[in-house]
């Protein structure tokens, strides 16, 4: 098979949405050897931030001179994106070599009768199996869903547990109130592992800290965190950070937004940990890894004039992060919005804590089955003081908002990860 026979597979089997459950990627994996039960690996879970996370770990590991796979989902303009060895995509060539191996391996569970693997599940067993046979050194792995029942939570004995800032979103599958949500997320935690917790809140700590004593797990959180000297442009952060297990000054990050202080803060957490495992990593590592890493479609600065920024805002947290952005940086600026939202998110609340800083709104459509239409969504923005133009096709509306500002002006696209990805992709094609 080649590349395009691979994807062509992938995509004839998006009809199976997702079903949670291990069975079927369990059986999956043993048909492939179990390549997962070779690799050293870290496994994040969280609502908000476990991608920014991955991130700033897979760059610091860089750093310390490690070859490093990290496995991310969604992706912004193709599957590649998903799997990487030192921030650099799998080939096409290695894609299609192992995709062809897992496809044997999932046609087999369907002749056998455990019913066929999702696309999710192919996808993992891909990256379980691509990593192995690259032998890298560690793996940052992302959970996709929830935990207890997501495809990357066949990892018997992770190094590290991460879980990431937890709050309301896909409420449909992992429960409708913060408890519950947690309850899933927490699944990924094993027996006498370590586990490190985002800034949490107390309902948070509750249901992460209970879990931890059933499975005898070592609970690390950064109760107390003192940030001094924080200071930010639209590329950088710089701080000072101290906290019980550590403590570094004038910091650099390259990712944006004081949200981004706080997932460092839980990054800094883990590689202390990993430390006392005896893993060589230097400061000069850290400072490095912090410094370069990058984490696309996330306030993410595409040019500066006119300011063109994306950002995959998608949930209420995520709003809200976007939102303290836009007011520490941008509130007197003339902003125009692209935005596009899936009907399943809270796009009520996502409009009432973006629109604020907006005068022109150009309403488009996300490229997903759930997406609100252009005409549903204008109808709840018309209760703002702002200009409406919709275009529902994606393409047109970047080419508008180009047209609309002065170069003195602000792009803003949000609203949907499909969305940023379609801009990304035309972007990148423009620029060839």
């Amino acid at each position: 098979m080649n590349y395009n026979d691979v994807i062509d597979y992938i995509n004839k089997i998006e009809v199976l949405g997702s079903q949670p459950g291990l069975a079927r990627i369990n059986k999956l994996l043993e048909y492939l050897g179990n390549p997962e039960k070779d690799l050293k690996v870290i496994h994040v879970a969280g609502t908000n931030g476990k991608g920014s996370i991955c991130s700033m770990l897979q760059f610091i590991l860089m750093n310390a001179g490690y070859k490093v796979g990290m496995y991310t989902s969604p992706h912004l303009e193709k599957y590649n994106e998903r799997m990487k060895i030192n921030n650099k995509d799998i080939s096409d060539k290695d894609f299609a070599n192992i995709g062809e191996k897992v496809i044997k391996g999932a046609q087999k569970c369907v002749k056998d009768g455990i019913g066929h693997p999702t696309v999710f599940e192919c996808i993992t067993a891909m990256a379980f199996l691509y990593f192995y046979e690259k032998k890298v050194d560690f793996l940052v792995l992302e959970v996709g869903l929830g935990g207890r029942l997501d495809a990357t939570n066949v990892i018997e004995k992770p190094l590290v547990s991460v879980i990431s800032s937890i709050g309301m979103d896909h409420q449909d599958f992992l429960g409708d109130n913060i408890e519950s949500i947690a309850f899933e997320k927490g699944g990924i935690i094993k027996k006498n592992s370590t586990t490190v917790l985002y800034f949490p809140n107390r309902l948070v700590y509750n249901v992460i800290n209970e879990i931890c004593q059933k499975m005898n797990s070592t609970l690390y959180y950064n109760s107390n965190i003192n940030i001094k000297d924080l200071k930010y442009n639209l590329e950088r952060m710089f701080f000072s950070i101290e906290t019980d297990l550590y403590a570094y000054n004038d910091l650099e990050l390259s990712l944006i937004g004081e949200h981004q202080v706080y997932n460092a803060a839980t990054v800094l957490t883990v590689i202390e940990l990993l430390r006392r495992q005896g893993i060589t990593i230097s400061e000069d590592s850290i400072r490095k890894g912090l410094k370069e890493c990058y984490w696309p479609g996330r306030l993410e600065l595409i040019s500066r004039e006119p300011l063109f920024i994306l950002d995959g805002t998608h949930n209420e947290e995520s709003a809200q992060a976007l939102s303290q952005f836009l007011n520490n940086n941008l509130k007197d600026k003339n902003i125009t919005l692209i935005i596009g939202i899936l009907r399943d998110k809270p796009y009520k609340k996502i409009l009432e804590l973006i629109l604020p800083f907006v005068k022109r709104v150009i309403v488009t459509e996300p490229d997903n089955l759930r997406k609100l239409t252009a005409g549903e969504l204008a109808k709840e923005i018309k209760a703002y003081p702002v200009e409406i133009v919709i275009c529902p096709d994606i393409k047109e509306a970047l080419l508008l908002a180009e047209k609309l500002v002065l170069k003195e002006d602000v792009i803003l696209c949000a609203g949907s990860l499909y969305l940023i990805g379609k801009i990304k992709s035309y972007l990148s094609k423009r620029s060839r």
